[in-house]
């Protein structure tokens, strides 16, 4: 049996452009869906991939530079209990989220990540639903890891000494300077970023260890500061087992401590795997991820508990508040403090340079995220698959946050966190589904434990801060009103990436063929008895004055699942009852006739009669029913799908309905 060559669909000439539409619609490809990530188009002929370690850097501008400011928001949010919340966290984080995210790496190496994993889990329509929804709250992490870190980087900016007192106060502006040229960065074009991030966070991390060492040591110089510590914790609580109690209670304050695991798995495809790697089993791709993982992880670890130790002790509560001199600058408080306004700067420039860049790293995400979901279920606008626009779009998105929350890094923290809870927790229910599944019960309890304990800080956060549960329910709103809204007008275009016909089908073909005019006829898949076929045929032959000789090709389209948009026909020739039938898997029943009807003019290059039946019922009902279901009225899309994607009334197939 031979297999025949991919037939594209037919390109309609696309009218003439002005040089603005261009510059915005550059990299946009003729079939949005199609196209993949934006950032992938831009990257795909010059990526390559580097040593885990490497990577680790590019996924810890987002991860490490929380360092900036998670110390100060921890002690804001559980004053002196804040290292021992902090320790809680980190062991949440070691013996929790790490497990989860390893097995989240192992099954999902080519950076999908959980919601891939939920995705091949629920269905049809409630699949999307979830994607759509988990969009929203990732859309959330990321529009806020950007604009809270342009925050971030704009108050160590301002609480430096050097800078000219003109700016003092302007808070807001200097946050949209930093925004806005982040945009523009991504629209001139965003290259190769691995070895920047080695760079900064190499140096972030150098520079963090020495004031970390400073403080640790000046603690231990003057052992006074932990006396008031623990004599401040045995005032405000009973027994350190009530200490203890008070840091569960108020660790999910801290949750802006666990992120990055989701870039850390969406980076995996840049990981260098072994030789004998493949793209179905890249093993040394997953060991890389899981080094990846688990070194960021201890790392993080130990600077979270060391930061938070040291800045409780020995920067005055009073400091953290709004307007304080470590107010979302704890650490960098402490090296002007101990290391002098010098070395201070250096560790200004140096948060700075990496808080912006985590911003970077944010808008990347979302360059990439966006487009692998959408375009695929039919739910975005053509342009959604070029960049600039996209880039337009979450610059704009993030000035209204910035104003919304008055660039305030403690008011954004809330929102932050929501985004990363969420996604965290729908990884842990995916690695929990994942173990039921392959029945491994002690995997399964563990990482149901696990999930519990994500869940309740997830509503924990919520409750306490519900900001990030508004803006998160509004992103959600926004995606899925835009969605629908470009699906519901996308409904009459060609959906197939290719067509592709079996020996079998090229027969049936080619022999109706020999008799100069090629007939089609839609028929039912569900009806395949021999009577079926018998009567739909004397009905077409009579209802169309077809001679008996004239051969008749039966088309028949079972819908695998209609919330697709896009799928790779493949369509196969079969005989029953001496019917001649060409059947072919799709999420649609009308679009794929269409482009049936339309590769089999190309192949042939005679213009097919495709023949089909009214149906009953109500013409409203039919039409959701086409929208939802993917059948419906058959008929009159079909005419109205070939009316679009064919422009020449002459080289469009002939659509007849008795």
């Amino acid at each position: 049996m031979t297999t025949s060559a991919l037939t594209p669909a037919p390109v309609i000439p696309k009218p003439s452009r002005s040089r603005l539409r261009t510059w915005l619609l550059h990299g946009l490809g003729d079939r949005t869906g199609t196209s993949g990530s934006p950032v992938g188009q831009q990257q795909a002929e010059t990526a390559h991939r580097h040593p885990w370690w490497q990577v680790m850097c590019l996924t810890g501008v987002d991860y490490f530079s929380t360092l900036g400011y998670q110390p100060g928001i921890a002690a804001l949010a559980a004053g002196a209990v804040a290292p021992i919340a902090t320790v809680v966290l980190v062991a949440l984080t070691l013996l929790g989220a790490l497990p989860v995210y390893r097995r989240v790496a192992a099954e999902s190496p080519r950076g999908e990540g959980s919601i891939a994993m939920l995705e091949r889990i629920l269905p049809w329509w409630r699949g999307k639903l979830f994607v759509l929804t988990m969009l929203g709250f990732a859309a959330t992490d990321f529009i806020i890891t950007i604009t809270l870190s342009a925050a971030d980087a704009t108050a160590h900016l301002l609480e430096n000494p050097y800078v000219p007192t003109a700016l003092h106060g302007q808070v807001l502006l200097v946050t949209f300077v930093l925004v806005g040229l982040l945009g523009a960065v991504f629209l001139r074009g965003f290259g190769e970023a691995i070895g920047i991030a080695v760079l900064l966070v190499g140096s972030y991390l150098i520079l963090n260890a020495v004031v970390v060492t400073v403080a640790i040591a000046h603690v231990l110089q003057h052992p006074s500061v932990f006396t008031d510590w623990t004599r401040l914790l045995s005032i405000q609580h009973t027994s350190w087992f009530a200490v203890i109690g008070m840091a569960l209670l108020v660790f999910p304050k801290l949750a802006l401590g666990l992120s990055g695991f989701e870039t850390g798995v969406a980076v995996m495809p840049q990981i260098q795997g072994e030789p004998g790697d493949t793209e179905r089993h890249p093993v040394g791709r997953i060991h890389g991820a899981h080094r990846l993982l688990t070194t960021a992880a201890l790392i993080m670890s130990v600077f979270l508990v060391l930061s938070s130790f040291a800045t409780t002790l020995l920067i005055p509560p009073a400091s953290f508040q709004d307007g304080g001199a470590a107010s979302g600058r704890a650490l960098a408080y402490l090296a002007h403090l101990y290391l002098g306004n010098a070395f201070g700067t250096v560790y200004d420039l140096s948060t700075i340079a990496i808080l912006w860049f985590a911003g970077a790293s944010a808008m990347a995400g979302l360059l990439n995220l966006v487009p692998r979901y959408l375009p695929r279920y039919g739910m975005a606008p053509r342009w959604a698959g070029a960049v600039r626009p996209l880039v337009l779009v979450f610059t704009g998105i993030g000035f209204f946050i910035t104003w919304y929350f008055h660039a305030d890094v403690n008011a954004q923290g809330g929102a932050y966190a929501t985004g990363v809870l969420v996604l965290m927790t729908s990884a842990t229910v995916a690695v929990t589904l994942s173990a039921h599944r392959l029945r491994q019960h002690r995997r399964m309890l563990f990482f149901g434990l696990v999930a519990a304990v994500f869940v309740y800080t997830t509503a924990a956060n919520v409750v306490e801060r519900p900001d990030g549960l508004r803006i998160g329910a509004a992103f959600i709103l926004a995606i899925l009103v835009v969605s629908f809204l470009s699906r519901a007008g996308r409904v009459f275009q060609l959906r197939g990436n290719g067509m592709s016909f079996d020996g079998a089908a090229d027969s049936f073909l080619d022999g109706a063929a020999k008799c100069g005019t090629l007939r089609l006829v839609a028929h039912e898949p569900d009806a395949r008895r021999a009577e079926d076929y018998r009567d739909k045929t004397r009905q077409v032959r009579e209802d169309n004055d077809i001679p008996r000789w004239a051969p008749l090709i039966f088309v028949e389209v079972d819908v695998v699942d209609a919330s697709d948009f896009e799928t790779v026909h493949r369509v196969i020739g079969e005989e029953r009852f001496g019917h001649r039938i060409l059947t072919v898997r799709s999420s649609v029943v009308a679009n794929t006739i269409a482009e049936l009807s339309l590769a089999v003019r190309d192949r042939t290059g005679l213009v097919p009669h495709v023949y089909f039946s009214w149906t009953e019922g109500n013409p409203v009902t039919k039409f959701l029913q086409f929208l939802f279901v993917g059948a419906g009225e058959v008929a009159p899309v079909t005419r109205e799908v070939l009316r679009e994607a064919e422009p020449q009334p002459g080289r469009r197939p002939r659509v007849h309905v008795s």
